[in-house]
Order: structure tokens, then sequence, then C-alpha cells
């Protein structure tokens, strides 16, 4: 009996040793987590489509304006970068519209820092502000990635979208972070969450839904969800990952 109690307390103090060090890592996680999920860059970048957009002094992003625009679009790019690295998007809009691309706080020239709310917060200034600039004209989104979070929750806006595209996007974060880290009780720690199921079931304008064929940061399956979701979307399947989507779209041709 006495060499079993010592084995015991030692059995006893091994898993208590481990269930610490699991919630040292869980504390350590959450109290990192943003530094996970957003990845700004802050280069001057200058190519020939794309001129900054400037509000109040402010960085908002980049843009391309023509001459006399059929649309406006507002683009609300992925979680690393910065905006006036998205020209590659832009290509892929009407070359009769003006484009928009979003900078999220803390990425670029803006200043802030990233987290759902701020990137809420910015896209709903930028679609207020298209709206008093371009009234007439048909408003639309394209959401990239975790982009199609603060895309879709335009269209809860009093004037939503004529047209919603969502590339490469995710039903619920809170699923495509449970799946990549099955290991940590992320249902009980992320702080930032977007349900676009959520906000886009009493959308009632188009919606277009772009899923990547090959796609393993925001696996397939969650596109496919958030389609199965909303029978009235448009499900488009690219043969291209995350990072390549836009290779197998053709110039122009969302609309």
């Amino acid at each position: 009996m006495s060499r079993r109690r010592p084995f015991s307390r030692v059995v006893r103090s091994l898993a208590l040793a481990v269930v610490v060090l699991y919630l040292l890592v869980v504390v350590g996680c959450a109290a990192v987590q943003r530094k996970l999920l957003y990845f700004p860059s802050h280069e001057e970048v200058s190519n020939g489509r794309l001129e900054p957009w400037i509000e109040n002094g402010e960085s908002w992003g980049a843009r391309r304006i023509v001459e006399r625009p059929s649309a406006v679009w507002l683009v609300t790019h992925g979680n690393a970068g910065q905006a006036a690295q998205r020209e590659y998007i832009v290509n892929l809009l009407p070359a009769e519209a003006d484009v928009y691309v979003l900078e999220y706080p803390g990425y670029g020239a803006r200043s802030g820092d990233p987290s759902r709310a701020s990137f809420d917060a910015a896209a709903s200034a930028a679609w207020r502000r298209l709206g008093e600039l371009h009234p007439d004209l048909p408003r639309n989104v394209l959401g990239e990635s975790i982009g199609t979070g603060p895309a879709s929750q335009l269209a809860l806006d009093a004037r939503p979208p004529d047209l919603i595209v969502l590339a490469v996007p995710f039903d619920r974060l809170v699923d495509v972070a449970a799946q990549a880290l099955p290991w940590l009780p992320v249902r009980w720690i992320l702080c930032d969450d977007w349900d676009n199921v959520a906000a886009l079931e009493p959308f009632a304008g188009r919606l277009v839904i772009l899923a990547a064929e090959h796609d393993t940061v925001i696996p397939t399956e969650h596109a496919l969800a958030l389609a199965r979701s909303l029978p009235r979307a448009e499900l488009r399947k690219l043969p291209g990952g995350h990072n390549d989507w836009s290779r197998h779209v053709a110039p122009h041709s969302l609309r």
C-alpha cells in the first residue's frame, strides 16, 4: 500500500500539471488570438489603376474612379495585406463601375486596431459614404475571405446592397476556427466571430457565392454550407484555392 500511494500521487501530480499546462495554452491563445487572425501590412504600394481613398484626411483605402460610373462597388478584402494590394479584385469588376477597396483599422496607413467591431464599423461608414457620393447608382459589395463577414453585415443595413458577392467565404467563423483548432475550446474564447448565415437570411437582393474547390484555409465545405443555408444564393464553384481564386474568374465578369 505504501508503494501505491506515492505512485497515485505522481499520477495525480502529472494530471494536474497537464491540466494547468493546457489552461495556460488556452489563456495564451485567447490573449493573442487577434494576432493569429489579422495580418495587416503597412507598405507603400503604388500601381497604375488604384488611387488613395482619403476621407477627412484619413486613409480609407484605395479606389478606382471612372468618368461616368454605372454602379459603385465596395470591396472588403481578406485578413492579410492591405487595400492597395487588391487590384486583382478590382479587375474582376465591371470596367464602367467605381470601385472602393476598404482599408481596415490597423491596416495600411489607417489608424486603429483590427477587430470585428472595427471592421464592421469601417464597412458601415464606408457604405454610408458611398451612398452620399452615389445616391442614384446601384451599390454592390464584394467580400473576400474574412471580409465576407463585414460584407454580409451590410445586408442588415437600412439600404442593403443590390448585389453581394462573397469570395471564398465562411458560414460562421467560429465553425472554421473550431475545425482548425479542435483541441481548443474555440466557441468559448473566440472574441471576433461573424455569423454570415444569420446576417444574410433576411437579405432579399442578389447573392453570389464563389467557392474555391481546393480551399485549405477556409475549407470549401463552409462556402457550401453557406449556400445550402441560403437557397436563393447563386453558387459558383472555382477550381482554385483560397489565395488564387481570382485567377479563375474572367476579368470584369462579376456583375
